[in-house]
């Protein structure tokens, strides 16, 4: 996972959960504490999804889920109180019930790539608590945008960790 793509690859990919790095979010060193890495990653891959029919009110409009499964994770350089942040997803694979994701938060401020992460995260049925195939506008959704992202001149610096089932 040592060959990740540049901030100025990164960059130009829509930019999700935008927001400078708060005084709270601060570890004892000063900066940004690991565990907000993931729940900032995390916001910018939901807010991506909403984009492929995914709505942030999915369980209870549609009683559909995505949760996450796997991750795997890589901190390159900190993010201090203040700087500014934002989050950049590319979708690498789904299959009949999942997809594979690959999320980085950038530093902005420094205009860099600070963490990286992948996720394999898994479509469930909410009431009968089990996964399921992804409704046919959302699959459709998710190849058109595989598809796009898999054009892009870099690659994603895949851990090989993940892999789908």
């Amino acid at each position: 996972m040592s060959n990740q793509p540049s901030y100025e690859e990164l960059a130009p990919l829509p930019a999700y959960a935008q927001q400078p790095v708060p005084t709270p979010f601060e570890d004892a060193n000063g900066y940004l504490n690991v565990r907000h890495y993931l729940g900032i990653g995390s916001e910018g891959l939901d807010d991506s999804l909403t984009e492929l029919g995914i709505e942030w009110n999915w369980p209870t409009k549609e009683g559909r889920a995505c949760l996450s499964a796997e991750h795997y994770i890589r901190y390159l350089d900190g993010l201090r109180s203040g700087d500014r942040m934002s989050v950049r997803v590319r979708l690498v694979g789904r299959s009949e019930r999942a997809a594979h994701a690959v999320v980085y938060v950038l530093d902005d401020t420094h205009e860099r790539l600070a963490c990286v992460f992948e996720e394999i995260f898994l479509h469930v049925l909410v009431e009968e608590r089990r996964t399921a195939p992804w409704p046919d506008v959302v699959a459709t959704a998710m190849d058109a945008r595989i598809a796009e992202q898999a054009a892009l001149p870099w690659e994603p610096g895949l851990s090989g960790m993940l892999a789908l089932r």
